[in-house]
């Protein structure tokens, strides 16, 4: 008996194992989903439970998401043998290859029998001539949540080549035709806003090109739920006024009918044209663009720091009548705004007294004569060669310098322009920034690099005095501020730098200068953020050195990394998080890492968009923060 009683004590005991077996499994479940929930945030835990559809859904082949109309009623509209429509169709299918988009080409016939609903997006490219049949079966699609991607003039023909007129347009995308782009030139340019999902990482008032042969659409936004994103209108070369000819000159659109989406182009994808930079930026265009209609999450960087909608910088010109630059000190010191002043270095020897006053309201830059440009087609001959434009930009850099007692890192040349002798010898004389006349159109500044050095061209965005003043013979004031204020609202438009050059012997005059108090108070009501040249030149520098860059994970986060890849602190940052999520609600920010530093956020959610308030983001620095929400319904 007492052998017995041994054995039983040194048993096994079964329920123990069992409980610790237990214990264990549900440690291993919590642990994995825990890591999980690390990885992709809030998720249904429905997705651990191996069910028949899930099984399903992950052996069956992934099946296209976007389909291609090659619409048979357009091409009867063609001449015999034109190959339009396949050659669009062909560029199309290259762009979608290009991002690794899956894609069908399907028929007139699929849209009418209502076979297209399984798709999320559908292309209709150049889809002039349409059925009555697709057109409402189109509007039901979009209005049931289908997304839209659409070039030219959309079912403006019926299937029988009879004109149909523009109601599509009208009640799909919320505009009006205006009219077509004559092609008495070869190009167009198509200036692009900066600052929305679409033209995301795109620079502000970037001049897209954009070949004229297919005679492209201008439409006018007549709809609040439609977004314009370009404008055909030159103010360079265009008469008329610039707020009612931006207004009425869309080239790009997009919004919501119904529960869908829709982005518009007034031109053929395959009409864009020109330098390499032309095709990167549409490329990056087009694929914002398919992101934006298929529900995936964007993220940029704002153009300028704080959230500021635009910048503005004061230029004034010392050139004659010099000591009428003391009537805009008085208007700068009573606004509490600085300027960039720019004078002759040899005149800045005869008024030493004022250039030195200068330096308390701002940044002192050099005027330079570098010589003549006859013609833009003749650059080599006309300016002086690299070592007297060095020589001329180094000294007025040295006697800037020892009247003022602070660094000199801007110049304008003479007569606006330049040539790459110029480029290197600034680069060379320590120069920073360089203000310019050239016609690049892009309403921001530009970071050109030569070897491992680089600096920053500011080129003329609005008309100066010369034109308005001297040129238009606008002596009124009211007419003077309303000619600027054109521009100023431009600008704001497109989100880019107002450049205010003016001159001592025009709107620095006793009766002009109370437009630049004008001027400079619409400035800040509009949000535009004033300060000075080099200010502007030091905060591209350290900008062009971010990188953003956002993903997906899960069905409700979105991870964003920040890098700095520069050499300087970035201070002010703010990036906007379109998490393409409508109705999302309950963002919470966290970060990957312990111990990163967490940004201030604000979550608007009638625009979707989260804004990410980015401070002391070191050098080499790089943050990856995660955004959770709770999806609609759930």
């Amino acid at each position: 008996m007492e052998i017995k009683s041994r054995k039983r004590r040194g048993g096994i005991n079964q329920g123990l194992i069992v409980l610790s077996g237990l214990i264990f499994l549900i440690g291993a479940i919590l642990t994995y989903y825990f890591i999980l929930r690390g990885v992709f945030g809030k998720f249904n835990t429905d997705i651990l439970i191996p069910s028949p559809k899930i099984v399903k859904s992950a052996l069956a082949e992934e099946k296209p998401h976007i389909a291609i109309l090659y619409s048979q009623y357009t091409e009867n509209m063609l001449p015999e043998g034109s190959t339009w429509l396949s050659d669009n169709i062909t560029t199309w299918k290259k762009f979608l290859d290009n991002s690794n988009q899956l894609y069908d080409i399907i028929s007139d016939e699929t849209i009418e029998l209502g076979q297209h609903y399984k798709y999320g997006l559908i292309v209709l490219p150049g889809s002039k001539s349409l059925s009555d049949r697709e057109v409402v079966n189109l509007k039901k699609y979009v209005d049931r949540g289908g997304s839209i991607f659409a070039t030219s003039g959309t079912a403006s023909y019926s299937d029988d080549g009879k004109w149909r007129g523009w109601e599509f347009f009208n009640e799909v995308y919320g505009i009006n035709f205006e009219k077509e782009i004559k092609n008495d030139d070869f190009t167009k340019v198509h200036t692009l806003r900066g600052g929305l999902p679409i033209t995301a990482n795109i620079p502000t008032g970037f001049p897209l090109k954009v070949a004229t042969w297919d005679k492209p659409i201008a439409a006018e936004v007549m709809d609040p739920r439609t977004i314009q994103v370009s404008f055909w209108y030159n103010y360079k070369l265009e008469n008329g006024l610039a707020r009612e000819n931006i207004k009425k000159t869309a080239g790009i659109v997009y919004g919501n009918y119904g529960k869908g989406r829709f982005i518009w182009m007034g031109f053929e994808i395959n009409s864009v044209i020109g330098v390499q930079e032309d095709y990167i930026v549409f490329d990056r265009l087009f694929n914002n663009s398919i992101n934006w209609l298929t529900y995936k999450p964007l993220a940029y960087y704002n153009e300028w720091p704080r959230g500021y909608k635009a910048a503005a910088i004061i230029t004034p010109t010392l050139s004659q009548d010099i000591y009428n630059i003391n009537n805009l000190l008085s208007v700068l010191k009573s606004e509490k705004v600085k300027a960039t002043f720019f004078i002759d270095p040899y005149k800045a020897e005869q008024n030493k007294k004022l250039v030195k006053t200068l330096g308390r309201y701002g940044d002192v830059g050099a005027l330079v004569d570098i010589g003549y440009l006859a013609s833009i087609n003749d650059t080599s001959n006309s300016l002086d060669d690299y070592s007297t434009q060095f020589d001329k930009l180094n000294s007025a850099k040295s006697i800037l310098e020892s009247i003022t007692g602070k660094p000199v890192i801007g110049a304008i040349p003479y007569y606006g322009l330049f040539d790459e002798n110029t480029i290197q010898a600034l680069i060379d004389a320590k120069y920073k920034f360089v203000l310019t006349d050239s016609l690049t159109d892009r309403s921001v500044p530009k970071i050109m690099i030569r070897g491992d050095k680089k600096i920053v061209s500011i080129t003329k965005t609005a008309r100066d005095d010369y034109e308005v003043i001297r040129d238009f013979g606008l002596t009124l004031p009211d007419y003077q501020l309303y000619t600027y204020q054109e521009d100023v609202d431009r600008i704001l438009f497109e989100g880019g730098l107002y450049v205010f050059k003016m001159h001592t012997e025009y709107q620095a005059k006793p009766e002009n200068i109370g437009v630049v108090r004008k001027i400079i108070k619409d400035l800040k009501r509009k949000k535009f953020w004033i300060t000075t040249a080099s200010e502007i030149s030091r905060w591209f520098e350290r900008k062009e050195n971010v990188e953003v860059r956002v993903t997906a994970r899960g069905e409700s986060r979105t991870v964003v990394t920040v890098s700095n890849s520069g050499a300087q602190t970035i201070n002010s940052l703010v990036v906007k998080v379109d998490l393409n999520q409508p109705g999302a609600r309950k963002v919470l920010l966290s970060t990957e890492i312990i111990g990163t530093k967490l940004a201030k956020y604000k979550y608007d959610n009638a625009k979707n968009i989260v804004y990410l308030y980015i401070n002391d983001l070191e050098k080499n620095e790089s943050r990856t923060y995660y955004l959770d929400y709770t999806k609609p319904n759930s």
